[in-house]
């Protein structure tokens, strides 16, 4: 057992709950938090975390990593700018997950610069140090029940701007997510304790298809009641979807090339890039230019449905589904180009700027590859014009597409804005629609390609669309909302479709559309989701102390040989999953099976990680406007 065993500090501290917490430990790596009360007011802190044995790696989303010992036995953190006063008596909490290779025992000490912190009441300067006597280590690990410690405390402001909720921690453990989502081999830095390896023998006549994300989740509403008769829980959360996947990269990857910088100063930059590779890697591995082959889908909906358990216990089979000239597939073709091409962007703008020095050469050729493997591919899809779930009737009760014309539109603008070839935003004009939008999501491109035309163009119409689109999912617009301000598009992840008009908002504002009134409404939204709500809830699970614990999601609901009930909270804390969202009431129940509302699905979280991703840009860039009162 991992035990953290020494704490001292540089400024005098009530000792009451104060302490290094063990949340969850397995082999090779740990997950825990550091808890202390300043007896004096902290405005601006350093912490030193020193252990007697090296640690591979030892990260955290609520301070700053400066720096690591060259033993890497020491790691200093310090505050984000937006957490950096602490009041007197008040709580320092810094959770954290770490590995440690090579041991089972681990002493630690963590240490507060003394910093001259500013009195306040009666509080008296310069303060003796001290080495409070320490409670006992808790250890709260995957047998038993989970830890909820995840707590929202709001913070003051970043960069002059304040923000209600932490939108970098809400971004942040969105990644955490999508961690959970990933098949095939994992990597030796997962940071999800209860995942393993899982489905390694997935293939298509042969070629390896193992890795990407599992897709969570949706059925179509049509063939609903057919399937539910038939089956007892709902469908496809560890098949492999390419067109919501592809969706879902995309959208992560456009944010990233918009809002790199709210990545860099929440501390998950390089997390991102890790998480975009799970699905840029898998796509790669799908599109087979020789023989005009791309893999579309692994694993039968219908066989998945049938099982309810974790993915390292899958038993069924799990064909292969692909699209080719004789059956085409354009849609889903053209959603996975958009995803390699921001790709190729992404990884092209960190090699030139140096974020990673020693990985220069890879990721100057993974680009290249990317890029490479985009046009193919485009070209595959343009010659073969089609609607995938037409040519691989397996996908059409989960993700039945209803036209090709949108996503090709966004694979034709992003190839432009890759490579600058002219033809490329030809083609994305002669794909156009200029209709006001439904909405986005993976089947439904059509705002995003008018908002790629826009900033690819400044053309006047494409301006208006994104101002008409807003509009009507705004108050007072065409799209119902629930009566505490959620914009209410459709009962399957109604928070999804919020979040996505979020994620288009924050991005025209990049682009110069909107400014502070599209920023209002992004925040009314996600703010919404993160506890603006009746309920005072995040569906956002992690984010806050008060959020679903029972999402219908099968790893997290199950560990080996048994699943929870319905009544009982999962064993395992689903972190950054977006729940599917309330009914036109703002009516919600925490319970597994009503899937409706407790789903979660990798496209769910995509749109709002970005929303979440800019907001945060423009609050450390000092441009978000204050918070919208919330309407419950």
């Amino acid at each position: 057992m991992i035990a953290l065993l020494v704490l001292t500090a540089l400024l005098s501290i009530n000792a009451e709950d104060q302490g290094v917490y063990i949340d969850n430990q397995w082999d090779g790596g740990f997950a825990g938090h550091v808890l202390l009360h300043p007896a004096v007011a902290l405005h601006g802190w350093t912490i030193h975390v020193k252990f007697d044995h090296p640690v591979d790696k030892l990260e955290t989303w609520v301070a700053a990593l400066t720096s690591t010992s060259s033993d890497k036995t020491e790691f200093v953190l310090t505050n984000k700018d937006y957490d950096k006063d602490v009041l007197s008596g008040g709580n320092l909490k810094i959770d954290f997950v770490a590995r440690a290779s090579g041991t089972t025992s681990l002493a630690g000490k963590v240490t507060i610069e003394g910093q001259s912190p500013q009195p306040t009441g009666t509080q008296q300067p310069n303060q003796p140090t001290g080495n409070p006597s320490l409670p006992p280590v808790s250890t709260n690990n995957s047998t038993g029940s989970p830890s909820h410690s995840v707590k929202l405390t709001p913070p003051p402001g970043v960069g002059g701007s304040k923000m209600k909720y932490d939108y970098g921690k809400a971004m942040g453990l969105s990644i955490l997510f999508y961690d959970a989502q990933r098949s095939g081999k994992l990597p030796g830095n997962n940071p999800i304790p209860w995942r393993g390896d899982s489905a390694m023998g997935d293939n298509g006549d042969g070629h390896d298809l193992t890795g990407g994300w599992y897709d969570g989740k949706y059925i179509n509403f049509e063939i609903y009641e057919k399937l539910r008769k038939s089956q007892s829980r709902s469908t496809g959360d560890h098949v492999k979807f390419n067109l919501p996947m592809a969706m879902s990269a995309h959208v992560l990857g456009w944010g990233l090339e918009k809002f790199k910088d709210a990545y860099e100063h929440a501390g998950k930059l390089n997390d991102m890039y890790d998480c975009l590779r799970t699905p840029l890697d898998y796509f790669l591995k799908c599109w087979i230019p020789s023989q005009q082959t791309y893999w579309v889908q692994v694993g039968d909906g219908g066989a998945d449905h049938a099982f309810w358990g974790r993915a390292e216990d899958m038993h069924m089979g799990r064909p292969a589904y692909k699209i080719h000239p004789g059956a085409p597939g354009s849609d889903a073709a053209g959603n996975t180009v958009a995803a390699l091409a921001i790709g190729a962007v992404v990884f092209k703008e960190k090699c030139e700027q140096d974020l990673y020095f020693n990985q220069i050469a890879r990721d100057a050729g993974y680009s290249a590859k990317l890029l490479e493997a985009a046009k193919s591919l485009y070209e595959f899809a343009k010659a073969n014009p089609g609607i995938y779930s037409n040519s691989v009737p397996q996908a059409k009760a989960f993700y039945g597409s209803s036209g090709f014309k949108d996503e090709m539109c966004e694979a034709a603008a992003e190839l432009y804005k890759a490579t600058k070839d002219q033809k490329y935003l030809t083609d994305a004009k002669s794909f156009y629609d200029p209709a006001l939008a439904w909405g986005y999501s993976w089947d439904a491109k059509q705002p995003g390609c008018q908002l790629l035309l826009w900033e690819l163009t400044q053309e006047a119409k494409y301006k208006t669309n994104m101002e008409e689109f807003i509009a009507a999912y705004a108050p007072g617009g065409s799209v119902p909302m629930t009566p505490c301000g959620l914009t209410y598009r459709d009962k399957w992840g109604s928070n999804r479709y919020a979040a996505n008009a979020a994620f288009i908002a924050v991005i025209a504002v990049a682009d110069g559309i909107g400014g502070d009134k599209f920023l209002n409404y992004a925040m009314s939204q996600i703010n919404y989701i993160l506890g603006d709500n009746n309920k005072h809830l995040s569906y956002e699970i992690g984010f806050g102390n008060n959020y679903p614990k029972k999402p219908h999601h099968r790893g997290a609901a199950c560990k080996p040989g048994w699943c929870a009930p319905s009544w009982q909270d999962s064993p395992h804390i689903l972190y950054g999953g977006l729940c599917g969202g309330p009914g036109p009431n703002d009516d919600y129940q925490d319970n597994r099976d009503d899937y409706v509302k407790n789903e979660v699905a990798c496209d769910f979280n995509a749109g709002f990680q970005t929303a979440c991703a800019g907001l945060y840009h423009f609050a450390i860039n000092n441009q978000l406007p204050p918070s919208p009162p919330a309407k419950c």
